[in-house]
């Protein structure tokens, strides 16, 4: 059994991995770690799981937060991880983090990333980013599997690299003016509420936000040009709408001379046939359909009218955009079948 210590249990990101432990047979819960809500139940603090995981939430500082563990996860803010990695990576653990803290290979990338979210430009662990692995599986697959340090992916980097990953590793688009129009659910600004991601304001309304220098920017331009070969920016639009899950990222770009939607379809499919939790549509998808689940929807739905590339891009933020990716990791990390513990459809309506 690998037994897993969970750092920042108390969130969605958190708790949303519990939920997904608690179907794994081989993963077990070694100790339930967070900065406030300790000293209880996980289950009293998310009564959902009452009966069903009932372990305690302690502080770190608490001596029985001091277990052994194969790998430790951090579901925290930016910052936490990479002050306690290294401490657990010198015990011999392994590390899997949420945060932006480990996405990047090197000091001036992260000081980029930070600026863009204006917190410490200063890295804290910069030993450890050049042997962290971005951990997006279907593109790293190789490199997740003989990791120590992971960095989970940003939510909407995943519906944005994964929607057009094939487009441009095979230059079925032209690679200027691709544009990412995202739409997320309001539990994307996490469990503490703030101004935009509160109920009062978000309810029957939409808006965008951060219109530039948004963060998961980098992720997205730094996987493309890495598969196209050569550097691509593009222009994204993050947006709130009044669901609480999911992410659409409407995708466009600009056919080449000769590329049809039967082009493009063959593309994607080729390049997604060994990736389960990708499903390749050539009819309308919606958030629905993957509520709660760690698949990714893309339809192709190129305009050859306009010559537009266009790709339909639907996840779970709080599953394939977070929890279900780190547990898909976990199990490349550990010799699993990435399947294991993920594979159910979620809930529909």
């Amino acid at each position: 059994m690998v037994k897993v210590k969970l750092v920042g249990a108390t969130g969605y990101g958190g708790v949303g991995l519990i939920e997904l432990m608690m179907r794994h047979p081989e993963i077990e819960i070694g100790v339930l770690i967070a900065a406030t809500e300790t000293g209880k139940p996980i289950s009293h603090f998310w009564p959902h799981l009452a009966g069903l995981c009932d372990e305690m939430v302690y502080s770190a500082d608490d001596p029985e937060a001091d277990v052994d563990a194969d790998v430790v996860v951090y579901s925290t803010p930016d910052g936490i991880g990479m002050k306690l990695a290294p401490a657990e990576v010198a015990e011999g653990r392994k590390v899997l983090d949420y945060s932006g803290d480990f996405r990047f290979n090197s000091t001036a990338l992260y000081e980029d990333y930070a600026t863009r979210l204006g917190i410490d430009t200063n890295h804290n662990a910069p030993e450890l980013l050049n042997e962290s692995v971005y951990g997006l599986v279907e593109l790293h697959r190789e490199e997740i599997a003989k990791a120590t340090v992971v960095g989970n992916p940003g939510c909407y980097a995943v519906a944005c690299i994964l929607g057009l990953a094939p487009a441009a590793e095979a230059g079925v688009m032209e690679t200027g003016n691709i544009i990412c129009d995202c739409k997320t659910g309001i539990s994307g600004g996490g469990k503490k509420p703030k101004p935009g991601f509160h109920y009062p304001e978000a309810y029957d309304s939409s808006y965008s936000y951060r219109l530039t220098g948004h963060q998961h920017v980098m992720e997205v331009e730094r996987e493309l040009s890495l598969l196209a070969g050569s550097d691509i920016q593009l222009t994204f639009t993050p947006q709130v709408v009044p669901m609480t899950r999911g992410i659409i990222a409407c995708l466009y770009g600009t056919l080449p001379r000769g590329v049809d939607q039967k082009k493009v379809l063959s593309v994607y499919k080729d390049f997604y046939k060994s990736n389960p939790f990708v499903r390749v549509l050539d009819t309308p998808s919606a958030t629905g359909h993957v509520r709660g689940s760690n698949f990714v929807n893309l339809t192709i739905a190129c305009d050859e009218r306009t010559g537009t590339l266009r790709i339909i891009s639907h996840i779970d933020n709080l599953v394939k955009g977070q929890a279900g990716s780190a547990l898909q990791n976990l199990n490349i990390m550990f010799g699993f079948d990435e399947m294991t513990g993920l594979n159910f459809p979620g809930a529909h309506p």
